[in-house]
């Protein structure tokens, strides 16, 4: 597994900087499904609790689409898609947290495979939120429209052959066969990676591995 302790680091001296100078502070956490960002969100969010700052995570996955819609337009295979997000939903909800005050969002519930409505609250004394997702530096519309929110940005670069099998095995883990899970991964949660990655935008922070697969130290922007 990969080793967290230098990305998580650099983004919270990077967002508690931020912070002491400005309201709520957001940052975006990109990458391919099963490169890791959830992993990342949850290991920057202790570090930023144990250091004081009022934190929370708020995942792009709370915003997919019900099951029964996605059936009736005939997108049921292509979930986790861009298309299969309610991102107009997305945006909004992004711009009330820039605001300020409590906000109240959506979760995804991984046991259940639905989103549910109103299951988390950001408190209006949050300073830092943590925004997951795959597409929230995505180069498509409106996708874009989430870019200027954005405080900090941060890309988890994982190469294909890895999601590809990280991917497998998230499916062997659903109790697949090993033909089934490679089905079930190549026919959809592969291409939704080539596409997050054929179409993303740049980032402040690229956190990356090296191919086999010891984790580089995260390196800013030029001009950042």
């Amino acid at each position: 597994m990969l080793d967290v302790s230098a990305q998580v680091t650099a983004l919270a001296e990077r967002a508690t900087g931020l912070a002491e100078a400005r309201g709520r502070v957001l940052v975006a956490l990109a990458g391919a499904p099963a490169s890791g960002k959830s992993t990342l969100a949850a290991a920057l969010l202790r570090r930023l609790r144990d250091g004081g700052w009022p934190s929370e995570v708020v995942q792009l996955d709370g915003f997919l689409l019900d099951g029964a819609v996605l059936d009736a337009r005939g997108m049921r295979q292509r979930k986790g898609s861009p298309e299969t997000f309610d991102v107009e939903g997305f945006l909004h909800l992004m711009r009330r947290l820039r605001a300020g005050g409590e906000v109240v969002a959506p979760i995804f519930d991984r046991a259940r495979d639905v989103a549910v409505a109103g299951a988390q609250v950001v408190p209006a004394g949050c300073r830092i939120v943590v925004c997951e997702g795959n597409y929230l530096l995505f180069d498509e519309d409106p996708w874009r429209e989430l870019v200027p929110l954005w405080d900090v940005t941060a890309r988890l670069d994982v190469p294909l052959p890895e999601l590809r099998a990280r991917l497998i095995q998230r499916w062997l883990d659903h109790g697949l066969s090993r033909a089934a899970a490679t089905r079930r991964a190549e026919g959809n949660d592969v291409p939704n990676a080539e596409k997050a990655i054929a179409r993303e935008l740049p980032a402040e922070f690229l956190l990356a591995t090296r191919p086999e697969g010891r984790p580089v130290v995260p390196r800013r922007a030029e001009g950042r």
